[in-house]
């Protein structure tokens, strides 16, 4: 019995043999599957083919150029910190270098100087300013008139804009359709989001929000006005859910260059408008610029060029008043390497406070029914820090605003802009000059 029983076993070893060598031949297949990359020098097409099939399942993989990652993935930096656009073959002069823009969203976390700059590409840097916008009645009929910004801005602005590497404009409403009108104020604005659309057509980049009307619905049509900014990726500056958000700077890299944008208002109607430690709001300038101040020298250590936008002075005034130039000294002194404003829908003088440029108000830019004088500021950075300033004149009339070509009118345009600036010359390509 026993014999037989071993007999029974031992006719079982042809099927336990058959698996074992099953087994091993798996694992000379293995082997050789993965010496083979390295022993044919096909090891880089190995991890290739992998990629794409990862990609060809819809799953992310750095794809930045030039053997890039994407920084959105950068080890512990999460995805709200920094936002990168590379341009593919249109865009805003950027596409014939190859030249990107990088965003970083301000945090508290930051711990040097890492953000300067970038070592993608060189160059001038060109960014256009302008004054107030506001989608009036005048300026949406213009637009549905023509279906499209054309019926708003001539191809001279247009053509300009396009070919700036950055656009910066104030937005001198909120987008939104909630809220109720602000009490006792005389002029109250607001656009559906849907107009949103306008901004984006525009070119505009960055939006300042810290002024008198953005908040002409309350904190609701504010915050409306922020997600709508969000959506179409337009940066914004001067407002925020509290005090903290309010004061961050924009961070960008431009062409090998960081740029710091901040934003303030010295103009609101009520105290209440002022953004607290926990409540919505704008950036006041109402403490003689102190916060401010201290923003600067905060981002100077970030940034190569700081860049101040401020509302602030008299409505119709054409020449700064005492606060206004007191403001802005205290942000050059702080390390401003330009200061901007708007708010009395008329332009202002400029001037050149210790070798720094300050335009006072660039006025109205897309408005109502009619804007006498208008212009785009140019602001040209290049090597060694120089900083070169032009003015674009321009008009409008029924919501349509276009470049000046007449050179008779741009001649004058550019005599009236010295009358009432301190210290300058405007040649008759714009170009403006401080006096020796």
């Amino acid at each position: 019995m026993g014999e037989k029983q071993y007999r029974r076993r031992k006719r079982g070893n042809p099927l336990l043999s058959l698996i074992l060598l099953v087994i091993v031949l798996e694992s000379l297949a293995t082997i050789v599957l993965l010496l083979y990359p390295r022993l044919t020098g096909k090891e880089g097409e190995t991890k290739e083919s992998s990629l794409t099939e990862e990609n060809s399942r819809g799953e992310a993989f750095p794809e930045n150029g030039e053997g890039e990652s994407d920084p959105l993935a950068d080890e512990g930096k999460d995805s709200s910190e920094m936002i990168h656009i590379r341009t593919q073959g249109e865009g805003k002069g950027l596409a014939e270098d190859g030249a990107s823009i990088v965003i970083h969203q301000e945090t508290d976390e930051e711990e040097d100087d890492s953000g300067k700059g970038s070592e993608e590409a060189s160059g001038p840097v060109r960014i256009l300013f302008s004054g107030d916008v506001y989608f009036s009645d005048y300026v949406l009929e213009s637009y549905q008139d023509a279906d499209g910004i054309e019926g708003i801005l001539s191809d001279g602005y247009r053509d300009e804009i396009s070919s700036a590497d950055f656009f910066v404009v104030n937005e001198e409403f909120p987008f939104s359709e909630r809220g109720t009108p602000q009490p006792d104020k005389q002029y109250t604005f607001r656009i559906s989001p849907e107009y949103g659309k306008i901004m984006k057509e525009m070119g505009a980049d960055l939006a300042v929000l810290a002024n008198n009307h953005v908040l002409d619905y309350g904190i609701d049509a504010m915050m409306d006005s922020i997600k709508t900014l969000d959506s179409l990726s337009i940066l914004h500056i001067g407002a925020g859910k509290d005090l903290s958000d309010a004061r961050k700077a924009a961070y960008v890299d431009i062409k090998g260059k960081t740029f710091a944008f901040l934003g303030a208002t010295r103009v609101i109607p009520v105290s209440e408008w002022a953004a607290g430690s926990s409540s919505p709001g704008l950036f006041s300038a109402y403490d003689d610029g102190e916060m401010l101040a201290k923003d600067i020298m905060e981002a100077k250590k970030k940034a190569d060029y700081v860049i101040v936008y401020l509302h602030w002075g008299i409505e119709r005034a054409e020449k700064p008043n005492e606060v206004q130039k007191n403001l802005a000294k205290t942000c050059v002194n702080a390390g401003a390497d330009l200061v901007l404003g708007a708010h009395p829908h008329v332009l202002q003088g400029l001037e050149w406070i210790g070798g720094t440029p300050v335009a006072y108000s660039l006025g109205n830019f897309i408005f109502g029914s009619s804007i006498p004088r208008t212009a785009l500021l140019e602001a040209v950075f290049t090597e060694g820090r120089d900083i070169s300033l032009r003015l674009l004149p321009g008009k409008s009339s029924g919501g349509y605003t276009r470049m000046l070509s007449d050179e008779e009118d741009i001649r004058e345009f550019c005599r009236y802009m010295e009358s009432i600036s301190l210290g300058i010359s405007v040649s008759q390509d714009g170009s403006i000059l401080p006096e020796p």
